[in-house]
């Protein structure tokens, strides 16, 4: 079975709606149209045989020869004229006495239904041979006019008027349709056509700019389209140059990876040798060199991040919040001396956590808030840790106070290379501590922002 073909171009699709409604249109008055033709031919008639009547009237005796009668009746296209005056009926022309009775046609109360049915029963089959109609005179007192006609020249012009009405209807609807046409071509297909023509460039050639669509500055529905799309594609362009930039991250990590072994294991050699210094400081300082050393050689292992497409699955375990915090203050360069570390939770709270991951949000976020209140020119800082549970949630609170972050810096305050605060920032550090957290099913938000200080908060699903 073949199925119909359906036009697939927006333009033929136009073009054959708009001819199809607008003769729809057209044909929707045509009938009422068609029906007050009919019933004006039939008033014509009677207006033609009440001036034919008052000829009979004006004649001597009231009377006419028959040769003057029949002019009469055929000048006015009927075959007999009586008129009814304060309930007398007079026959004042009359033919020959018809075969058939004629039908009736009052044409004193009819509404549209009754002129509709008229002209299907007038170009029907089986149409009746005569008319009867009657209606209130014009030219003349009295109750009422009844004129008998024949039907066939009714017939023929009301088909022959049906004709005409129909070939006007199909020439408007072609004509309005081919203007409707170029109107809508013009203010909606061409535009849809050029935004269409722009996304197909600039998905061939996003890097392009050439490719990107040039804004017509309409203030309607198509010039807001494109406003958005030529939104959307600079978004585009600007998170293909991130990804960009992550990617070559990603290689230059790759390529110092083996030289940062090679390094790493001349330090853990160094090491070594200092664990047989018998200087305590030197004894003192040696666990957190080779912790420190432990965790640089696990993050070339695993190209860190941002340099590669993902981090490793966090492995969970029951964490001291206060233990992990007290490690991370020292890698973070937090001191008694300038920026002090202040941990507000018992001994006992735990994060089921990964050690290294939560090591490397805590640092990010303690070196943040310690170059924070540096760069504020102050030389004693604060730093305070508050742990709690909640709704199956273990709520770490990281708080300093600091200066506050820039109203530049908080929107994108997660987006990587654009959320640094300092002129040798990379802008990956927070970045990097989200996503972590992120991995284990929890997230890292800002809690508050102002001259006061800095506050964020880390949520982990126990």
């Amino acid at each position: 079975m073949r199925r119909f073909s359906w036009p697939g171009g927006l333009s033929a699709r136009l073009l054959l709606l708009t001819a199809l409604f607008v003769m729809a249109g057209t044909l929707l008055i045509l009938g009422p149209s068609v029906a007050a033709y009919e019933e004006g031919w039939l008033t014509d008639r009677v207006r033609l045989a009440e001036v034919a009547s008052l000829a009979v009237e004006a004649a001597p005796a009231g009377a006419v020869s028959e040769k003057v009668t029949n002019q009469l009746l055929a000048g006015a296209g009927v075959i007999s004229v009586s008129i009814q005056s304060d309930g007398v009926r007079r026959l004042l022309l009359a033919a020959p006495r018809l075969s058939r009775t004629p039908l009736l046609v009052d044409l004193r109360d009819r509404n549209a239904f009754d002129r509709m049915a008229a002209v299907v029963r007038t170009l029907g089959w089986g149409a009746p041979e005569t008319l009867r109609v009657v209606a209130r005179p014009q030219f003349r007192s009295g109750d009422f006019v009844e004129i008998v006609v024949p039907e066939a020249p009714l017939r023929r012009d009301v088909g022959a008027y049906l004709g005409r009405q129909m070939l006007t209807a199909v020439f408007v609807s072609l004509v309005a349709g081919v203007l409707v046409y170029l109107a809508l071509n013009s203010f909606l297909v061409r535009p849809m056509q050029r935004i269409t023509k722009a996304m197909e460039r600039f998905r061939a050639r996003p890097e392009d700019p050439a490719a990107r669509l040039t804004l017509s500055h309409r203030r309607d529905e198509i010039g807001r389209a494109e406003e958005e799309l030529h939104r959307m594609q600079e978004d585009l362009v600007a998170a293909l140059q991130s990804r960009a930039r992550l990617a070559a991250l990603g290689e230059a990590v790759a390529k110092i990876n083996h030289d940062l072994r090679n390094m790493l294991t001349s330090a853990r050699l160094a090491s070594d040798r200092l664990a047989s210094s018998p200087d305590p400081k030197v004894a003192q300082a040696l666990p957190r060199l080779e912790r420190a050393l432990d965790r640089a050689a696990k993050l070339t292992e695993n190209v860190l991040a941002y340099g590669r497409s993902e981090e490793p699955a966090p492995i969970r375990l029951p964490l001291s919040v206060a233990a992990a915090a007290r490690a991370a203050a020292e890698d973070a360069g937090l001191s008694h001396e300038t920026v002090t570390l202040e941990v507000d939770d018992p001994a006992s709270a735990e994060a089921f956590a990964d050690a290294d991951q939560l090591h490397r949000i805590l640092v990010n976020l303690f070196r943040n808030a310690r170059q924070a209140i540096e760069q504020a020119g102050r030389e004693r800082g604060i730093v305070r840790v508050v742990a709690s549970h909640a709704a199956g949630l273990a709520v770490i609170r990281i708080a300093d106070d600091g200066p506050g972050l820039p109203a530049r810096v908080r929107d994108r305050l997660f987006q990587p290379f654009s959320s640094s605060a300092t002129p040798d920032g990379s802008g990956l550090g927070l970045a990097i501590a989200r996503e972590l957290a992120r991995a284990h099913g929890g997230d890292l938000e800002l809690d508050r922002s102002d001259p006061g200080g800095t506050e964020f908060r880390l949520t982990i699903p126990d």
